[in-house]
């Protein structure tokens, strides 16, 4: 694990935990994913945010949370992407008092059976990411092509916003509901990779706690991926727009 800053908030146990996996054209993947995520975490809610899926999975969603009372479901009415999916979900579990929040994706990139140590280390942090590109890492099944861009988006991020963390675009994470208070969600307008980067600059930009844990990640190997030209350049324009407003207001570099 290497931690990004430390800061003065309380830690300690985490409470209620809810899972968080957006959906949209994911029925091939829901009921096996959302049985392996109640099987790794037993004592976690599971949140299924669906985007109005042709394909059935919202339905899907309702039947699984028909038959165990920890699943729950939030339609949303069309596709608007995956940071409006989380930001969504993260104020459905803030209301409800939840205590920390995942993200995970639902085609079995994540390993559910990573979750228990993204929690550990949520104990002593503010924020933890799992990570591809810290020691211990891994990447399963991808073309050299789509991890070269990968590590190339985290360098770029990490030299324009000076955030020392490997993997800022990454989907599987966890927060406190003290860190998603702090970081002004209802602010957020970035959407797909680039809310991930979104999110932890303003976490690290708030002095708060960024673990890294390493994962194994795993390219789907059912249904579509959502990668786009779009996502690459609005990432890649809002990181550059960031790092210019960053140098001119003079961001302090995060604590170590």
């Amino acid at each position: 694990m290497s931690e990004t800053d430390r800061s003065g908030a309380p830690r300690g146990p985490l409470g209620r935990v809810a899972v968080i996996i957006p959906t949209y054209n994911e029925r091939e993947n829901l009921e096996s994913i959302a049985a392996r995520v109640r099987s790794a975490v037993p004592a976690a809610d599971l949140l299924v945010v669906d985007d109005n899926s042709p394909d059935g999975t919202g339905e899907l969603a309702d039947k699984l949370a028909a038959g165990d009372q920890q699943i729950h479901v939030l339609h949303r009415p069309g596709k608007a992407g995956l940071g409006a999916a989380y930001i969504a979900g993260f104020g459905w579990a803030l209301d409800a008092g939840y205590s920390a929040m995942v993200e995970m994706d639902a085609d079995g990139s994540h390993q559910p059976e990573d979750l228990p140590r993204l929690l550990a280390a949520l104990e002593g942090a503010d924020a933890v990411i799992g990570s591809r590109w810290v020691h211990g890492g891994t990447v399963q099944n991808w073309p050299k092509s789509r991890e070269a861009l990968s590590r190339g988006a985290n360098t770029y991020a990490r030299l324009m916003l000076r955030v020392p963390v490997h993997d800022a675009t990454a989907g599987f994470r966890a927060y406190r509901a003290e860190t998603l208070r702090a970081i002004s969600l209802e602010t957020v307008v970035s959407q797909g990779y680039c809310f991930q980067i979104d999110l932890t600059l303003r976490t690290v930009s708030a002095g708060l706690t960024v673990t890294e844990v390493p994962i194994t990640f795993s390219d789907r190997t059912r249904g579509a991926s959502k990668m786009s030209r779009a996502i690459v350049v609005e990432a890649f324009w809002r990181v550059t727009q960031w790092g210019v407003e960053g140098w001119f207001r003079g961001r302090p570099k995060p604590r170590t």
